[in-house]
């Protein structure tokens, strides 16, 4: 019975927003297949809950503000959790986790009285996966589920008992510990390796490309076939225990995760112990700027009070604990109208689609275009003008389009077609076999002009500041600038002549432009834009054959000989140097006078010869390209990424968190500057103490 009261639009509001919140749990818990992200969910309870707060008579014990999850699905056999598997309330920013700190310590001050002592807390990353149950008796695996609605699950032990960290017996060290009957509580993920593997695969046969780690996750541990589950890559990390019978009782949440871990469970290793809010906060805000270091997709920090008699004291509210809460980063997905597809021409021709977007807030900042990646793709995700679609940007990460809204795509919407001729000159757009972009074949097309010229000047090729690519597209248009062999020869004077420059920018130009002339030949042969050849590969060749004479002589098989080069890389620049409308360019470098020699080989012994070191961070004498060639020069590998294969990361400041955290996970060695200096003097690795 509604009182008189409540306004009867507030009533339909709130039983609108109950119904999309019941058809999205529907969609997310038991289908595995969300139509709108995190945040926009989280938006929808959010306002139910503030209608509720202001009307409480209109609260049912049915809302899904007073319910977790949802239903489990006839497709497994349903399983009945010992103790409930309860939701989280969320903090959507500092300000909330401030005001449930204040709250806490409220409370305790009343349990307790004022000289109580300080909180500790367990701060554990809130991992996007799979919530899951996994019950031991006698040692042995018995029974997984998910959470379903928190009272009852789904039985996926079989496809549980697939992962490689789920033991079928715990062998413990001493064995009278273990409990006769435990459960541990716990989220399976996909790896976002294995999710990039897997979505390579996808499109490399055609296929749509899966949406996120979470969502593949969800239905690869639900597949009905636990053979297909054991071929998905999937891992688990624990965070609690839940039902016990027997073995060892602990005062502390903390303790509890470290026998989890004694059992040869796996709990992540970056939970941590705090004390105080500020220490929460802290840690909090480091995971939010570095949540892409990691190999697993995090989307939050979960907070929880350590002493566990003080979260019996605590209690709960009708659906989560009062002595934890869940810390909730930005969100990186959120939902916006398409208003235009665009296909944009890059400097080697490719013909990339993308979005133009209703501007929208995700991932930190305002986004109002979004890649599409190609043909493929757009057919395969089948987005649409005039949808909803989903969009994502994950920290530095260009936006991209997820997908559409399906359920408000408007009737008759057409679908959209690749255009068959560049937007740019006309020119016709083709696909090349074994391709997935289409490419504009004319050499002339003023966009590839303008993107090889902005590309040679580049902070990575020859480093001419002041020439972006707006002023590269003018001077392109005026007919000042037709190829990079331009550069050395502009008429200043008619810049100068231009609106928006006065005699200090072009004279700063004309600078920039004559001190590029001396830059090294490996950033000459990034600049000239030869596909497949990177920086690594531009150096080996400037260091093996040490002039461009000799680079452009050299036969694809001398080039294909030296470690590092390969047939592809030797191949294309071969074709490179044999085309005569490249030879003119060339010509006009070397009659502007840029470096054409390489670097001296420094006659040094091959103390590294057949390492591969990864340098990570700024070390104290060298350049980024200085500490490489010290590697290469004495026979070693430097490669950009850590992998198996790598021997030794050296550290410097400002490392990158990736490379730190995959070295670490794989177990290389980690040198810092001292060890650096000693491995390219004897070849010995010297692991830093206390790391790798």
């Amino acid at each position: 019975m509604i009182p008189d009261e409540v306004p009867a639009e507030v009533v339909a509001e709130v039983e609108a927003l109950r119904t999309q919140i019941a058809h999205h749990n529907r969609l997310y818990h038991e289908q595995d297949a969300p139509e709108i992200p995190d945040a926009d969910y989280d938006d929808l309870v959010r306002q139910l809950n503030e209608l509720e707060a202001l009307h409480p008579s209109l609260v049912t014990s049915d809302s899904p503000t007073q319910t977790v999850g949802g239903a489990p699905s006839v497709a497994f056999a349903p399983v009945e959790h010992r103790t409930p598997m309860m939701s989280l309330d969320n903090a959507m920013d500092r300000a909330e986790l401030e005001a449930w700190g204040v709250r806490l310590e409220r409370r305790l001050t009343d349990l307790e009285g004022d000289d109580r002592p300080p909180v500790s807390f367990v701060c554990e990353l809130k991992i996007d996966g799979v919530a899951i149950s996994i019950t031991y008796e006698d040692g042995r695996l018995v029974r997984a589920a998910t959470r379903g609605d928190g009272r009852v699950g789904e039985d996926v032990t079989a496809n549980v008992a697939t992962l490689a960290e789920v033991p079928e017996r715990i062998e413990a060290p001493d064995a009278a510990t273990v409990p006769d009957l435990f459960e541990v509580r716990g989220e399976v993920y996909m790896p976002v390796a294995v999710f990039d593997d897997l979505n390579e695969r996808q499109e490399a046969a055609g296929l749509r490309r899966y949406v996120n780690p979470r969502n593949t996750a969800a239905g690869s541990l639900r597949q009905k076939d636990a053979s297909i589950t054991a071929t998905r890559g999937l891992a688990l990390w624990c965070y609690q225990l839940g039902a016990v019978e027997g073995g060892p009782s602990f005062g502390a949440h903390s303790e509890s995760l470290r026998f989890i871990e004694s059992l040869g469970l796996p709990v992540n290793p970056e939970i941590t112990v705090v004390t105080g809010l500020d220490e929460v906060l802290d840690y909090c805000l480091r995971w939010q700027e570095h949540r892409h270091a990691l190999d697993y997709e995090i989307d939050g920090v979960v907070v929880k009070v350590d002493d566990l008699a003080r979260r019996e004291a605590l209690g709960f509210t009708s659906k989560a604990p009062r002595w934890a809460i869940a810390y909730k980063f930005p969100p990186e997905e959120r939902t916006t109208r398409l208003r235009d597809i665009e296909v944009s021409i890059g400097r080697t021709g490719k013909a990339t689609p993308f979005a133009i977007l209703e501007p929208v807030f995700v991932g930190g900042s305002t986004v109002g275009m979004a890649t599409l990646h190609n043909q493929i793709q757009v057919e395969a995700k089948d987005v649409r003008p005039g949808d909803t679609v989903i969009v994502r940007k994950a920290g530095d990460v260009i936006p991209e389009v997820v997908g559409p809204v399906l359920a408000e795509r408007p009737d008759d919407l057409a679908r959209w077609e690749f255009p068959s001729h560049c937007p740019r000159c006309g020119g016709l757009l083709t696909r090349l076999e074994g391709e997935g972009h289409h490419f504009c074949t004319n050499l002339d097309c003023p966009a590839q002009r303008t993107g090889r010229i902005a590309h040679f000047a580049s902070r990575g090729a020859m480093d001419i500041e002041g020439l972006g690519e707006q002023r590269v597209q003018l001077f392109v248009e005026l007919g000042l600038l037709d190829d990079i062999g331009d550069l050395y020869t502009l008429d200043f004077d008619r810049i100068l002549e231009l609106e928006g420059f006065g005699q200090t920018s072009v004279d700063n130009l004309r600078s920039a432009i004559d001190v590029s002339r001396e830059r090294p030949l490996a950033n000459l042969l990034v600049g000239l834009n030869i596909r497949h050849l990177g920086p690594t590969g531009a150096r080996l060749l400037a260091t093996e054959l040490g002039h461009l004479d000799a680079i452009e002589a050299a036969t694809v098989e001398t080039m294909a000989a030296i470690d590092g080069i390969g047939p592809t890389i030797a191949e294309s620049v071969h074709e490179f140097f044999a085309s005569e409308r490249n030879q003119a360019v060339v010509a006009k470098l070397r009659e502007a006078g840029l470096n054409l020699e390489g670097p001296e080989r420094p006659d040094v012994p091959a103390t590294l010869d057949g390492l591969t070191i990864v340098v990570t961070g700024t070390l104290d004498g060298y350049t980024r390209d200085e500490a490489e060639e010290a590697i290469t020069g004495r026979g070693g590998k430097s490669p950009g990424s850590v992998s198996k294969k790598t021997d030794a990361v050296v550290v410097g400041e400002g490392p990158g968190a990736s490379k730190l955290t995959k070295a670490t996970d794989l177990g290389v060695p980690i040198l810092d500057q001292a060890g650096f200096e000693h491995l390219l003097a004897t070849g010995e690795i010297r692991p830093t103490e206390g790391a790798g």
